[in-house]
């Protein structure tokens, strides 16, 4: 399959025809091949605008959903930013090149090893791939300048809110299995701000929190 033309055609249909707008964000998906990501029997499906199941319930998010989360963002290559519930770690590579350093957080030990080896493959040196639990954030590495959360649950998690620096900001669907909201949660020195984005589907969130 001819990858390359069709990572240019989901670029230019699914995320800059549905707004994605930020050149940062764009160059991005144009330069980090989904199909690596993605179990060999779902491969000719890469770009496709739909989720991808990678085992043990979970997904690779669809194109859209993972450029939008990155835009909200705002990221500007400077940045060190946590992410939680890595997968096979294609949002990771996504993230890696957006900004300056990224920990990856997976639960469950056999994705995180899969994705430690996709972007190894593809010699993504700024991502750290961890496995722990992601409502507990990674507090040795905190203060970050912006967490991006791919799994759902009813109320953002403490830890998380509070392991980003002031000026920080957090993306996460908030919400149960059937309705979902897209959240930005902006720290200042006077408190939280919370913006509300449109719906999403996420799977729901493995915590202690």
């Amino acid at each position: 399959m001819d990858y390359a033309f069709l990572r240019k055609r989901m670029v230019a249909e699914q995320l800059k025809r549905r707004g994605i707008s930020d050149r940062r964000v764009l160059k991005a998906f144009l330069t980090v091949p989904r199909e690596i990501f993605a179990p060999r029997d779902f491969r000719d499906q890469a770009y496709a605008d739909t989720a991808i199941p990678i085992g043990e319930g979970q997904t690779i998010s669809q194109p859209y959903t993972v450029a939008f989360m990155g835009q909200l963002l705002g990221l500007k290559g400077w940045e060190k930013v946590l992410e939680v519930g890595a997968g096979s770690g294609y949002a990771a590579a996504i993230l890696g090149r957006l900004c300056r350093q990224v920990y990856a957080l997976e639960i469950r030990p056999d994705l995180a090893i899969q994705a430690r080896r996709n972007l190894r493959k593809l010699g993504i040196a700024n991502v750290d791939m961890v496995v722990g639990d992601g409502s507990l954030g990674l507090p040795n590495e905190a203060p970050f300048d912006a967490i991006s959360v791919a799994a759902a649950a009813d109320q953002i998690p403490k830890p998380l809110v509070e392991q980003l620096k002031i000026g920080g900001r957090l993306a996460m669907p908030r919400g149960g299995l059937l309705e979902q909201q897209m959240v930005k949660i902006i720290k200042t020195a006077a408190g939280i701000r919370t913006e509300t984005h449109g719906g999403f589907c996420f799977v729901p969130l493995i915590h202690k929190e």
